[in-house]
């Protein structure tokens, strides 16, 4: 009788050292989802909990004290996950925190509150990041120029600039699209805000606002750009207070000299790069790899780089995959050329063989930035007036990943960097 009393006191010790502790979501080949996991480790920040990043653990796995309304998320939205004990919690954490070992914790405390700047007007085109934030049922705020020139951006952490032309040149679109419907609107629309904000022309409130953009990042801010955003924020900045646009676009001619007027140290990424002034070309300037970029399709791929993740905190953060090697996909800024990038720049992922960034990040002031080259990771050729990608077709997808860990990126408690 004494031995059975023993044996059922034993096992109910064992049964409370070994009780479900945490839930881990791994990140790696394992997770059945790994966009919407990232929705799930938002999910939790909102609800006041917090979690844990485990860098280059398993893909960079998510760790949460486990709860039961956790669980049941989870099962909803088909996010893999494992039910851990204490035990095997601290195992992990032993792991993580070996100093012979790539990886470390970092603490996600506060869901970041995010805004994205895109038009409120239908555009014959999608933005990979507002597709990737619906489906992984991450919240955000639509805000444009007026709210931006209102001084609203100060009420976010995390602000994405939409495919954008912040030079006023209407996405120089006006050679191929000059007579579609869309483009009229867009234009009259643009124009219209301008004026009602008392700017005479769409190039000096565009200017203003790409002011506003980087005085929110000086501030502390964290801001993620794609495809034309990071080229054309960069050349407004740096061609502030001159006239660079012709007159289809604001009624008179460009400056003829602007070029040997620009000031670089304006601009967030670029240097010494060359505007094109053709008003019938597609491109902005020569910092965009597409017209001189000979890649086969077939073998368009990018390689992030390996950070030290107990040194070197904020690259292995943003670099967390399950795959380091991306395809590559195209936009209308594809891709950076390397010479054209400040040198205090990071590149974090690059095709080597064509001498080309393709996602690349710095600071600014207090905040941050991330630039990444291409419209939508899952589309390489995506035109004017295609359908917008359904991602529940491409729930692995590496190259949205990287969206998601810019997004979660100013939740992290922050380290002081190493020196």
């Amino acid at each position: 009788m004494m031995l059975k009393w023993r044996l059922t006191l034993l096992l109910m010790i064992c049964t409370v050292l070994c009780r479900a502790a945490s839930i881990l979501i791994p990140m790696d080949e394992e997770q059945k989802n790994h966009l919407k996991a990232y929705g799930i480790t938002f999910w939790t920040l909102k609800s006041g909990l917090e979690a844990e990043w485990l860098l280059n653990y398993r893909g960079g796995s998510f760790l949460i004290k486990y709860a039961q309304p956790l669980e049941n998320e989870c099962k909803i939205r088909g996010v893999s996950y494992e039910v851990i004990s204490d035990a095997k919690v601290n195992l992990i954490l032993n792991e993580v925190s070996d100093p012979s070992v790539n990886m470390d914790l970092v603490k996600l405390e506060k869901a970041p509150k995010i805004a994205v700047y895109s038009p409120k007007n239908k555009l014959p085109w999608d933005d990979a990041v507002t597709l990737v934030l619906s489906y992984a049922e991450i919240p955000y705020d639509i805000l444009y120029d007026e709210e931006v020139l209102k001084g609203e951006l100060p009420k976010y952490d995390w602000l994405h600039l939409h495919h954008e032309d912040f030079t006023g040149q209407f996405g120089r679109f006006w050679n191929a699209f000059k007579n579609a419907s869309w483009y009229i609107q867009d234009v009259k629309l643009q124009q219209e805000t301008a004026r009602r904000n008392g700017f005479k022309k769409v190039s000096e409130m565009k200017l203003e606002v790409a002011r506003n953009i980087q005085k929110f990042c000086a501030g502390g801010g964290f801001m993620f750009a794609m495809c034309s955003g990071p080229e054309t924020i960069d050349i407004a900045l740096a061609a502030d207070g001159l006239d660079i646009a012709e007159s289809m676009f604001d009624g008179d001619g460009a400056d003829p000299s602007a070029q040997s007027k620009l000031n670089y140290s304006k601009a967030f990424a670029f240097q010494n790069f060359i505007l094109d002034m053709n008003p019938n070309k597609y491109e902005f300037s020569n910092i965009d790899a597409t017209p001189t970029r000979v890649v086969d399709p077939t073998h368009d791929f990018f390689t992030l780089f390996d950070f030290s993740a107990k040194w070197d905190i904020v690259p292995t953060m943003l670099t967390q995959n399950h795959d380091k090697v991306v395809k590559g996909f195209m936009g209308q800024t594809t891709a950076f050329k390397k010479e054209l990038i400040k040198p205090e720049v990071l590149i974090m992922g690059e095709t080597k063989t064509a001498n080309e960034a393709r996602y690349i990040h710095g600071q600014f002031g207090k905040g941050q930035w991330t630039f990444y080259g291409g419209h939508d990771p899952e589309d390489y050729q995506h035109a004017v007036g295609d359908p917008p990608t359904d991602l529940s077709l491409y729930p692995n997808s590496p190259g949205y990943r990287l969206i998601l860990n810019n997004v979660l990126f100013p939740a992290a408690k922050k380290k002081k960097q190493k020196t």
